[in-house]
């Protein structure tokens, strides 16, 4: 993970759950971070203080990421504030609300295919010439268990954005390779202590879930963002396309 030692990072949603673990993790590599938000402006304040006190670089910007000027914008402040990016985390995303199919209608459908799905490709696609200027440069995105398993009720949608994903990277990786940009992603499965399971989940489903899980417990953030790193910190190694699972064994079984 010293291979990130002066590196450039975005980690969009950063300031919040599984994204503020991603940049405290990131800060504590040396490199330098833009932390993206979309409502949590302290917190990502926050950061910035953290690693500037470090002798970093470090931004906070707000953006709503569904957006393609805004997430152009992002980019663009990104590349004046850090003078570059070496590696994009692709962490925004939310489930918004448990519905069944019948509850489904097409606003809702919109809404979580544009956070989840349609972010990914705006802020991915702003940021590919940046990430280019480099010999070897790291794009890691944020899928789910859900996208393997479908995740529990009421998380149709959420689920299928979320196995987008996992095809996303496989294909980025192909078309991005020769380029010298990698693209992996990571897989969460019941990670607590974030605002996804406590506004979403009721304790009977978590408890119900927690007693599948091979290792016996859930995840935290850090689990998944010691894992990002680990993915974005071999910029200039061999893995490319792939998925990397966290949650305690569940897909084994």
């Amino acid at each position: 993970m010293h291979k990130l030692a002066g590196k450039r990072v975005l980690v969009t949603a950063g300031a919040q759950g599984i994204g503020l673990a991603i940049s405290e993790r990131v800060i504590e590599t040396g490199a330098h971070v833009a932390v993206h938000y979309h409502s949590s402006a302290a917190a990502a304040q926050a950061l910035v203080a953290k690693a500037r006190a470090n002798g970093l670089r470090s931004c906070a910007i707000g953006a709503d990421l569904t957006q393609q000027t805004e997430a152009e914008r992002l980019l663009q402040e990104v590349d004046e504030q850090l003078g570059g990016l070496d590696v994009l985390v692709n962490n925004a995303g939310s489930l918004s609300a448990r519905k069944s199919l019948e509850q489904v209608d097409e606003a809702y459908w919109r809404q979580v295919l544009d956070v989840n799905l349609t972010s990914c490709l705006w802020v991915t696609q702003a940021a590919l010439p940046i990430l280019c200027r480099n010999p070897q440069s790291s794009i890691v995105n944020m899928a789910s268990l859900a996208g393997r398993k479908g995740g529990l009720a009421g998380s149709l949608v959420y689920a299928a954005a979320k196995g987008a994903i996992l095809t996303w990277t496989r294909s980025l990786a192909g078309d991005l390779g020769s380029r010298g940009v990698r693209v992996n992603a990571v897989a969460p499965g019941l990670i607590l202590g974030t605002s996804f399971h406590a506004t979403h989940t009721s304790e009977a489903a978590i408890q119900a879930a927690i007693a599948g899980i091979p290792l016996g417990r859930a995840g935290c953030a850090d689990d998944v963002a010691r894992a990002v790193v680990f993915l974005a910190s071999e910029y200039d190694g061999f893995i490319s396309g792939a998925t990397l699972d966290i949650n305690g064994g569940v897909y084994a079984c």
